[in-house]
């Protein structure tokens, strides 16, 4: 599920701070132009290169296949048609996204979150609201109290689809919120986040949808799963709520539909649940998780360095919490950050280079370590 900073909050952040010193703000623009390029930044230098994939719309999600050669993602392009978010996968071989709209996955019915490539590269999962109707599903409206939600919307169900768009399995299909699944790299397991239990957890599943397990029970959002490098833990974000004023706010808007995501930590837990463990005590928005490919640290977004709170960046932990350091610098947004299987390249999704619009970009990197 894609994180979107409305305009009043933007607007609200920056009347804030204006009557702040300059000094900080001047020294961050002048760091955003000390560029490699137009899109890469000198400070990011675990990226050998950078090499923008996408230009319009809002793109997002965008992860690798297994044997590291193709990337599916979400996208809401005008240029491409959209009304709202629909499933895309491409090559990167000779990928012209400028040009030429790659293949959708999904219907174009309703909107889709949240894709994956199933083991073997010729099938890929994603969420999609289409059983419920055919038309986008309605955003929230803004909050008279300011607050920014997300829609957990009811008719999510998980489906696999094959390279050419074909439904070939429907892994849920329940009234309820069944979607963020991603596949495990030993290709046995999906970890996903539902509301089936009234609250919204993570749960596994085999990778025919069978033998379904909760893996979490604490109240509070838990969501964006992924699996380790071997395959043996989940890296996920969520909201722990700590008075009663909290709990119960998170139960009323869940019962309206509805999440607030402006305060996530990022957690490790083994797959069955088990050695749960905070790994962020950032404060503000942690989320969007990743395992680095050593399996010892993540890469993940935040705005916890940020006096506006919109600007977003990448950072890499450790699994125990120390060595916090960050890996994007521009001043905007920068998410969804994931390595290709082979840990030679990633992925991530970018504000920069957007010619002063709010387009979202997809953005991959060579690492270097």
């Amino acid at each position: 599920m894609r994180f979107f900073i409305p305009l009043i909050i933007i607007a609200f952040a920056w009347t804030s701070c204006v009557n702040q010193s300059r000094q900080g703000g001047d020294e961050q623009e002048q760091a955003n132009q000390e560029e490699i390029s137009p899109i890469h930044f000198e400070q990011e230098t675990h990226f050998a290169t950078l090499k923008q994939l996408t230009f319009g719309g809002d793109n997002a999600e965008a992860y690798f296949s297994f044997n590291s050669e193709m990337i599916v993602f979400q996208s809401n392009n005008p240029a491409w048609s959209l009304e709202c978010d629909q499933i895309f996968y491409t090559p990167l071989d000779g990928a012209d996204m400028g040009n030429t709209m790659p293949q959708m996955i999904s219907t174009g019915l309703g909107r889709t979150t949240c894709s994956f490539f199933m083991p073997g590269d010729t099938t890929i999962l994603y969420a999609s609201t289409h059983l419920g109707g055919d038309d986008c599903p309605p955003v929230p409206e803004p909050r008279a109290d300011g607050k920014y939600v997300w829609p957990i919307y009811k008719d999510y169900d998980i489906f696999v689809a094959d390279l050419q768009g074909n439904i070939i399995d429907t892994l849920t299909n329940r009234e309820g919120y069944d979607a963020e699944a991603t596949v495990s790299p030993r290709g046995d397991k999906i970890v996903f986040t539902s509301d089936r239990s009234g609250d919204l957890e993570l749960y596994t599943m085999d990778i025919d949808g069978s033998n379904v397990k909760q893996i979490t029970h604490d109240l509070g959002y838990d969501g964006g799963a992924f699996f380790s490098p071997d395959g043996s833990k989940l890296v996920f974000r969520a909201s722990r709520l700590e008075t009663v004023e909290e709990q119960e706010e998170y139960k009323q808007l869940l019962g309206e539909g509805l999440v607030m995501p402006t305060n996530m930590e990022i957690f490790v837990c083994d797959v069955d649940g088990s050695n749960l463990t905070q790994v962020t005590h950032l404060g503000k928005a942690n989320w969007a998780p990743f395992f680095h490919p050593s399996g010892e640290k993540i890469l993940f977004s935040s705005n916890h360095h940020s006096e506006r709170g919109f600007q977003f960046n990448i950072f890499m932990i450790n699994l125990d919490g120390t060595g916090l350091k960050q890996i994007t610098f521009d001043n905007t947004f920068d998410s969804f950050p994931m390595f290709s299987y082979d840990g030679k390249k990633l992925a991530f999704s970018s504000n920069r280079n957007n010619g002063g619009t709010h387009d979202t970009n997809i953005f991959i990197a060579d690492w270097v370590d």
